[in-house]
């Protein structure tokens, strides 16, 4: 499994202020399974991994390889390419989504 999955489903789940125990349960896991999904002790389960993104508001995609760059650039401009025709707007960021939805709770 690679580390950059884990990584975000465990960045996620802390923007979103989650403990483990919250997340396990939600998606109907052990706190266990949580713990050492996260911590790399297993190799997880597609269906463990499926239902903490579910959990967590995102999705599991495959994605082609050689679209991965051009996916990552994609997500990391904000949903804008540099070029964009002016006026054309993208929807916000999954982490200017996350602060936003943070800081309405406050």
């Amino acid at each position: 499994m690679t580390d950059a999955l884990i990584d975000s489903l465990v960045a996620t789940r802390k923007a979103r202020q989650m403990t483990q125990a919250q997340l396990a349960e939600q998606a109907g896991l052990s706190r266990m399974a949580v713990q050492r999904t996260e911590t790399g002790d297993v190799d997880p389960r597609y269906s463990t991994l499926a239902e903490m993104s579910r959990v967590l508001g995102m999705q599991l995609l495959a994605v082609p390889a050689d679209l991965v760059p051009a996916l990552q650039a994609f997500i990391q401009s904000g949903g804008k390419f540099l070029g964009q025709p002016a006026g054309a707007d993208a929807p916000p960021s999954v982490v200017d989504s996350l602060a936003q939805t943070h800081s309405t709770k406050e």
